[in-house]
Parts: structure tokens; C-alpha cells; sequence
């Protein structure tokens, strides 16, 4: 069977990486989770005393930093297992800031399109359909509006045991969009040629049918 290349961009808490997840289970794909690189960064960059704001040194930073991304989801940092920790709040924050950093995303950039290479992925983010892999043969824009972007974030957090005030939660995810939008290193766009997706009155298992129904269609065309 052939395979393909899937990319899903769109706002923080839009459900891209639960959705990129169902999606690679579904057809036996591996899911890249960009975010949780950029997330990784911000972690490791608390932790050790780098400014999150300085390219100089979080760049310096990435040369003895390893990040792995296994296919059952997990998230290693430097051998360690970081997959519950780089979902706090603050690190949320700290992920958008170290991204907007245009030395930091070539090196990230660079690692997820050699994982890539072979086709197979699922990869979600915020500039994956432009930047990371402007060649993917299925590109997604999935975004709600903030108020159910937080109340899903909130849910998340209560399952998680994470304490969360949803108005506080729906004040960050606004600002974490203009951040995102507005910064100069690949900001936050969807794609020409990238499906809009709004999940907003949709539950995860319609989502999720739905958009099967759009890549299986692109990958029987792809086998003609």
C-alpha cells in the first residue's frame, strides 16, 4: 500500500495532536508530535537556567540535547521520560516562546523532515503545511474558537489531576495565538493548499471520521 505524508497545523489546544494520534493508529502511521519538541526545549530550558528569550543560548542548548519521539507517544528528553511533565501550563507558554526563535526552529525543522524521509507520518503543529513539510500530500488547518479550545484544555486537566481556572485558561490561549500568529520566525498560517477544519461543534470521534474519509480518498488516488 502506498503511503503518505499527513501534515495537521492549527492553534494551541485545537486537538491536533489527539487527532494526528487516532489518525496514525487508524492507519498503522507513526505520529511526530512537533510540539512536544518545542515543548522539550522550553522544559529543559527552565530546568538548566536558559532564558527563554535567548537564541544564543537555547540554540547552544540543543547541541548536547536529545529528543525522542517513540510510536506508542511518549516524549524522551535526553534519555528521560518528559511526556506528562512538558504538558504544564508554563511550559505551554515557554514553547511558544522559544519557538518563535528562528535558529531554534531550522534545527528542530531540520530533525522532524529527516524522520520524515520515508513517508508513513502523521505530523502536527503550527507550520508543518508551510515550512516543515510544504510536500505533504494531505494538509490539515484544524482550529475552534478559544472558549472550546479552553473548556477542552480545562477537561484535560482535571482528568490529568491538573489544577485549572477556565477563564485563566481561556485568556492564554489568546494570547498564546498572537503569539504564535505574530511572530517573525514561521508564524501561525494555513497552508494554500491546506483543508480548514473547524472542530468547534464536533466531537473527537466525528472528527476523526471525517478527515479519514478525506486521506483515505487521497491515498486511493495516490495507488492509481
Amino acid at each position: 500500500m502506498v503511503k503518505i505524508n499527513i501534515a495537521i497545523d492549527g492553534p494551541s489546544a485545537a486537538g491536533k495532536s489527539t487527532t494526528a494520534k487516532r489518525i496514525a493508529k487508524a492507519l498503522n502511521y507513526v505520529h511526530l508530535d512537533t510540539g512536544a519538541m518545542y515543548r522539550s526545549v522550553a522544559y529543559k530550558a527552565k530546568n538548566i537556567g536558559v532564558d527563554w528569550n535567548s537564541e544564543e543560548d537555547l540554540v547552544k542548548m540543543l547541541q548536547d540535547t536529545v529528543i525522542t519521539l517513540t510510536p506508542q507517544g511518549e516524549v524522551f528528553l535526553d534519555g528521560v521520560d518528559v511526556s506528562k511533565a512538558i504538558r504544564e501550563n508554563e511550559i505551554s507558554l515557554g514553547a511558544s516562546s522559544v519557538s518563535k526563535h528562528a535558529l531554534v526552529r531550522k534545527e528542530l525543522v531540520r530533525r522532524q523532515q529527516q524522520m520524515a524521509e520515508d513517508k508513513g507520518f502523521v505530523m502536527d503543529g503550527r507550520d508543518i503545511g508551510t515550512v516543515v513539510l510544504p510536500n505533504a500530500e494531505v494538509k490539515i488547518f484544524l482550529t475552534a474558537s478559544a472558549e472550546k479550545r479552553a473548556i477542552r484544555r480545562y477537561k484535560e486537566n482535571l482528568e490529568k489531576g491538573i489544577e485549572s481556572d477556565l477563564a485563566v485558561l481561556i485568556k492564554e490561549i489568546e494570547l498564546r495565538d498572537e503569539q504564535d500568529r505574530t511572530r517573525s520566525a514561521s508564524p501561525l498560517t494555513q497552508a494554500e493548499d491546506a483543508i480548514l477544519f473547524d472542530s468547534s461543534d464536533l466531537t473527537e470521534e466525528e472528527v476523526n471520521v471525517k478527515l479519514l474519509e478525506i486521506i483515505e480518498s487521497v491515498i486511493k488516488r495516490n495507488e492509481v
